[in-house]
């Protein structure tokens, strides 16, 4: 991690750099900004509103009666799965860290959300390195570069384009869930 072996890390250290968004999304009871917090303890209200609005969350939030600080219950029952996920990478958001992992979780967003959430995401981890796990081909396709997993090995390595073109497994797993023209 620039320059340095992360295995010569005191593990905290390596840990304070990363934001985590599990697939299965975290909340606490209390309230939202305090879910949010929980990246950053002394993020403040436009802070917590910015991360929101890059998550795709601050619509939703704001409609909430008492918005920000809404009730969350045990768990985030009372949100959708979809919301869940937002907020959780509100979370992550608000911490700015040096890693962003996203592990399966934009899986519950719409392809619209899912859409949007990535772009306004590209703008604000530009300098940040960015792991994303998922299995929705439109949810990587920008990226750097994609590694392909097959049986729980690494079968492909590259862009886009270049898996398309050298890559059965990964052109197997685009054709079945994209039509030419959201290939080309």
């Amino acid at each position: 991690m620039d320059g340095t072996d992360i295995r010569k890390m005191k593990q905290e250290d390596l840990r304070s750099l990363i934001g985590l968004v599990p697939q299965r999304a975290v909340l606490f009871s209390g309230t939202i900004a305090e879910n949010i917090r929980y990246g950053k303890e002394d993020a403040t209200l436009d802070e917590i509103v910015h991360a929101c609005r890059i998550a795709q969350a601050a619509d939703f939030v704001t409609e909430m009666p008492e918005g920000f600080e809404s009730a969350v219950a045990q768990g985030g029952t009372n949100f959708s799965g979809g919301q869940k996920q937002r907020l959780s990478i509100a979370r992550a958001i608000v911490r700015k860290p040096a890693i962003y992992i996203f592990d399966d979780s934009f899986s519950a967003l719409d392809f619209r959300t899912d859409a949007r959430l990535r772009t306004a995401l590209r703008k604000e981890t530009q300098g940040a390195t960015v792991i994303i796990v998922a299995q929705r081909v439109s949810t990587i396709m920008d990226a750097d570069r994609i590694l392909v997993l097959d049986g729980g090995r690494i079968v492909g390595n590259g862009t886009h384009r270049e898996l398309l073109k050298t890559n059965p497994v990964y052109r197997e797993i685009v054709l079945s869930q994209m039509s030419e023209e959201e290939i080309a």
